[in-house]
């Protein structure tokens, strides 16, 4: 009967932190498995070294190399793929002749342990029980006795490896943060911090729970001392003294510390190239950055900026929460894709000012190049006439509305810009305003779909209206449908005549994909 396999967390460092079942497990195990560096030293074995019994079987997995440089012909993840392949087998072949295995993993074995790539390859073929431990996040939190998280706060958890920039982002847009694997990324975690505003509150905690434990601030330290097992803790902010202080005063007290500016920004459709030079200094001059968080997240993070990431369906809340922001003093960017008075922001945000309170905050909007001008440019001039602009979405508006506008586009002969096409959720809209435009347009009417126009994966398709398949159309997709006065050049370009004769009929399009 073969054996089983226990990924046993065995703690930060503290031997008196091992769990009960844990202990027990080591103690009973015929085989114990640990790993270590290149120099064969295990931190997990040194905690439970009074644990091991005589005669017990050892296997040290001794890692080939810690760091990216390596002669192996697949690189780093090559080597240390092959090497938890070589580790697995020799652990499976204990189990095969019935041992209980115990792998020691410092910390917990789930929780960025070299355990997990031993169940990767162990759990499908053999009995595996996972025996939690102490994390050395709860550890460090412990040794600098603050609370981490009140609340509803957010806690995030960064490996210091992550780049500078990304490793800000995250740091700003969370309540609390714990971020490991320092030594040689000390300086750029640093930085990022910094960046994020976050550095005058984070703490550098070494060694936790260990007779060597150090902690003092991040702005302290010096980046050559720093080991591999060091951790930096950022508490979440108490707000308990912002709470009384503002318990105490009046709404009219609140509003007279003045109320700052808000700032309505389109980022355009895709990349920064297509930000307005406008827009991207307002951003540099910001305080907050509200805003769907695909849309935050491509603002960089700077120092004393704060950044605000929603979801997509609450558009009007997230204006209030700008409003706020900019009632009590503060400088406020709140971010839409392409242009925020098109299908964006700008009105959701005049929308909540109608509320009195906000009568003091002054909203200037700023403009951004579109997904429709984007998208026309790609295909040629397809809007250089009179043309309208939808949205085929019925989360605001009934369909009913949407049908008799189609309708009054396709009677004046309106070329119409399509936004929101289609979504998960929505999968019939666009098959019946392909029906309702067909009651009044040439089945050869030209249509244009740009899907992701601007970004990697970018794609252009020209069809006609007969032949338009709603089912390639998803919502990353912006349409233009021609009028009668739309064509499509030898070259497959499409564009709309500026001017329209008295008589005459549109030219049928072909098909082509670019």
């Amino acid at each position: 009967m073969a054996g089983t396999v226990y990924g046993v967390g065995v703690g930060p460092g503290d031997p008196e932190l091992i769990t009960v079942r844990g202990a027990r497990l080591i103690r009973e195990a015929d085989v114990v498995a640990y790993h270590s560096g290149t120099q064969g030293r295990s931190i997990a074995r040194s905690i439970v070294a009074d644990l091991i019994q005589p005669g017990v079987l050892e296997e040290l997995l001794a890692y080939p190399v810690t760091v990216g440089d390596t002669q192996h012909p697949l690189g780093y993840y090559g080597a240390i793929a092959e090497f938890y392949d070589a580790s697995a087998a020799r652990l499976a072949a204990h189990l095969d002749a019935g041992r209980t295995v115990v792998v020691l993993a410092e910390g917990d074995p789930l929780f960025y342990s070299s355990y997990m790539y031993l169940h990767d390859r162990l759990s499908t073929r053999f009995a595996s029980e996972i025996v939690p431990g102490v994390t050395s996040v709860s550890a460090a939190t412990a040794a600098v006795a603050t609370p981490l998280t009140r609340h509803e706060d957010v806690l995030t958890v960064l490996p210091g490896t992550l780049p500078v920039p990304e490793l800000a982002r995250r740091l700003a847009d969370t309540d609390a943060a714990a971020i490991m694997k320092l030594g040689r990324t000390f300086a750029g975690v640093r930085e990022a911090l910094e960046q994020a505003g976050r550095l005058a509150d984070a703490i550098y905690v070494e060694r936790a729970s260990t007779g060597r434990e150090t902690s003092r601030p991040v702005a302290e330290v010096d980046p050559a001392t720093v080991p591999y097992f060091s951790m930096i803790i950022v508490p979440g902010r108490d707000r308990r003294a912002d709470s009384a202080q503002r318990a105490g005063e009046s709404p009219a007290s609140i509003l007279a510390t003045g109320a700052g500016e808000l700032l309505v920004v389109g980022l355009g459709p895709g990349p920064d190239r297509w930000t307005t030079p406008e827009v991207s200094a307002a951003l540099a001059g910001v305080d907050h950055v509200v805003g769907y968080a695909p849309y935050v997240e491509r603002v960089p993070q700077r120092v004393g900026l704060r950044r605000h990431a929603s979801g997509n369906t609450v558009e009007v809340d997230r204006a209030r929460q700008a409003l706020e922001l900019a009632l009590a003093g503060e400088r406020v960017a709140v971010v839409s894709g392409g242009d925020a008075g098109v299908f964006g922001m700008a009105a959701a945000v005049f929308e909540a000012a109608e509320n009195e309170r906000y009568a003091e905050v002054a909203v200037t909007v700023l403009p951004g190049l579109t997904a429709a001008q984007a998208v026309a440019a790609r295909a040629g001039a397809p809007l250089g006439g009179d043309f309208a602009v939808m949205s085929l979405s019925d989360r605001l508006k009934p369909w009913a509305t949407i049908e008799s506008r189609l309708r009054a586009v396709g009677t004046a002969d309106l070329v119409v810009a399509v936004y929101n096409p289609a979504s998960r959720s929505r999968t019939t809209q666009l098959k019946l305003a392909k029906e309702v435009l067909l009651e009044s347009r040439d089945a050869g009417t030209p249509v244009v779909i740009g899907r992701d126009v601007g970004r990697p994966g970018e794609e252009l398709i020209i069809t006609n209206l007969g032949d338009l398949d709603p089912d390639v159309v998803d919502m990353k997709c912006l349409l233009i449908i021609g009028s009668s006065q739309t064509k499509v050049s030898n070259t497959g370009l499409v564009w709309t005549a500026r001017s329209v004769p008295h008589t005459g009929a549109g030219e049928a399009g072909q098909n082509y994909r670019r």
